[in-house]
């Protein structure tokens, strides 16, 4: 195609269709899928405002988390001394009091909960079948639950006796 042929193909000029964007028989319109309609079978459970609620979560959790971390690590890293001065001495000093317990749980459960609804979008995008999104979400939702506790459990039972 010579480069003239190009530019009246880019700009529509000398299409038959009649202007720049209209199809006609020889170029046909692109085919795009109209997007699938809910019917009486869609199950009940996908009937909610999931989405929304955790797009709107995924945006305020991440604003939190950004200013949880960095206050946390301006405080651990500058205020106090730096990474040589954190042991266990210091970690139990931190976690008899309360504030720190909470400021350090609130960043467990924003974290693992952010980083597994993105996971979750993940899957979702780019798992082909049906059974491999449910065991990566199965697997995912398992490891989260896991963490979450996990890291609660210790928080809150932390012995600072033990070392």
């Amino acid at each position: 195609m010579t480069p003239q042929a190009n530019a009246q193909a880019d700009t529509g000029a000398g299409a038959p269709s009649g202007g720049p964007g209209r199809p006609s028989p020889d170029h046909p319109a692109p085919l795009i899928e109209p997007p699938r309609a809910r019917t009486g079978r869609t199950p009940r459970a996908t009937r909610t405002n999931f989405e929304m609620y955790g797009w709107v979560f995924m945006r305020v959790s991440g604003i939190l988390l950004v200013v949880l971390v960095i206050t946390h690590l301006m405080i651990q890293l500058v205020l106090d001394g730096g990474v040589s001065k954190i042991s266990f001495a210091f970690v139990a000093g931190r976690w008899a009091s309360p504030f720190w317990q909470a400021w350090d749980l609130i960043m467990l459960w924003l974290a693992m909960l952010h980083g597994g609804l993105g996971l979750r979008t993940i899957i979702n995008d780019y798992a082909q079948r049906d059974t491999t999104r449910f065991w990566l979400k199965m697997l995912l939702y398992t490891a989260t639950v896991f963490t979450v506790l996990l890291g609660t459990l210790v928080i809150f039972t932390f012995d600072p006796n033990i070392g």
